[in-house]
């Protein structure tokens, strides 16, 4: 059972449907994952060097919300971004808007996305160059995930960020205290600020509610205790994908799709039973425009500042524990090849 599959069963009646309000990228995303390796996209032969057997593989669609496709770009970009890890401790940031301003986001989701992203970055960025925290610039990655582990459309920014800061002189490096990288109350309410005055900027004419004002925003500063590659992994899954594998498919029929979750709070895995229509839609609304980017980098992780990292790795590196040059992590192995019949 695959998204794909989910896809060929319920997506003409859904296109029939709604067709005439779909954006593009949703009509898009719909055509290619009926097609993505099927006859429809075509294929290619291998041969097998010591056996001769060959081997038919179809083409990939490689729409970048395809939960089958971009298995390779995800070892690469996740063992780009595991040799750009400082041999310092690291800490996962997440920043969440509240509910009321959900529906905002998701009718203006091209403009207000990378808003969300930017405000993120800048309201950790501000207090990180508080000479009472931090007292200089962060590295950060960040991406965008926005939805639920049910497909609840629920846009947050997850962020890693290694517990230290290069000080304005550029060379002195100031590492966090302990578990603790800055007051996440105060983080809070500058992203919560900082992000409603970009929002009525861009959008004036929007009516924000005034419950925002009242309401909690959810943001958390925890030190990465299994690792930052644990993190890194996690968000290599969906860099480029969507919001659900085609492992959590447990059953297709010609009314329902039935797929598993994992319930936060029980610590257990759940499963889910939608109406096919209602799971496309959940779906869809994760496709993000055209052009819009998932991930950002910040600060001296930007990759204009290879050069800053690089002397940051070395300069925090013990001598005798730097990996000679040029050997590739663990993850940068390639993807197995087809099996031949004995």
């Amino acid at each position: 059972m695959t998204v794909a599959a989910v896809v060929r069963e319920f997506g003409p009646a859904y296109v029939a449907r709604f067709g005439a309000t779909m954006p593009p990228g949703h009509r898009r995303a719909l055509e290619d994952l009926a097609a993505c390796r099927t006859a429809a996209m075509g294929g290619h032969v291998t041969q097998c060097d010591a056996c001769g057997h060959e081997h038919f593989v179809y083409h990939s669609c490689r729409n970048r919300s395809c939960p089958s496709c971009h298995g390779a770009s995800t070892r690469a970009w996740l063992a780009a971004r595991a040799t750009e890890l400082l041999p310092v401790p690291y800490f996962h940031v997440v920043f969440t808007l509240p509910a009321d301003l959900r529906a905002i986001v998701r009718t203006h989701q091209r403009v207000l996305l990378p808003v969300l992203l930017q405000t993120a970055a800048a309201s950790l960025q501000a207090l990180a160059a508080d000479p009472h925290h931090l007292g200089g610039t962060v590295g950060m990655l960040a991406v965008l995930h926005t939805w639920t582990r049910t497909l609840v459309y629920h846009p947050h920014v997850h962020c890693l960020v290694p517990g230290g800061a290069l000080a304005p002189d550029g060379v002195t490096w100031r590492p966090a205290r302990g578990q603790y990288l800055v007051p996440v109350r105060a983080l809070s309410a500058g992203f919560r600020a900082r992000f409603l005055l970009r929002l009525k900027r861009v959008l004036p004419a929007v009516v924000v509610p005034a419950t925002v004002w009242t309401t909690p925003w959810v943001v958390f500063a925890k030190p990465t205790v299994q690792g930052a590659a644990l993190v890194l992994r996690y968000l290599a899954r969906y860099v480029h994908r969507a919001a659900i594998t085609d492992a959590r498919i447990l059953r297709v029929d010609a009314a329902t799709v039935t797929f598993r979750y994992q319930d936060a709070r029980a610590r257990a895995w759940r499963t889910m039973t939608l109406p096919g229509e209602e799971f496309l839609r959940r779906f869809l609304q994760h496709v993000l425009p055209r052009g819009l980017h998932k991930v950002r980098y910040y600060g001296w992780w930007r990759p204009q500042a290879a050069a800053v990292r690089v002397r940051l790795h070395q300069q925090l590196t013990a001598p005798a524990s730097r990996p000679p040059p040029g050997d590739p992590p663990p993850d940068a192995a390639a993807a197995p090849a087809p099996g031949c019949p004995p």
